[in-house]
């Protein structure tokens, strides 16, 4: 996922602003991590560089 990818992406449940926490990037893209809504505390993991914006119980069945 490339930071600039902040600027668009919000939470899927309440549409508030999301935190980046990094935990793994190369020189363009992070590569793991988590964001972490402003609002409703709700956290989306990163994963091989994609986030995972799907709601809770959508998680859940897919997994």
């Amino acid at each position: 996922m490339k930071e600039s990818l902040m600027d668009v992406v919000c939470c899927p449940l309440d549409k508030a602003d999301l935190d980046l926490d990094v935990d793994d990037r190369d020189d363009e893209e992070i590569l793991a991590g988590t964001l972490t809504c402003t609002e409703c505390g709700e956290a989306y993991p990163i994963e091989d560089g994609i986030p995972n914006l799907l709601p809770p119980d959508m998680r859940e069945e897919a997994a």
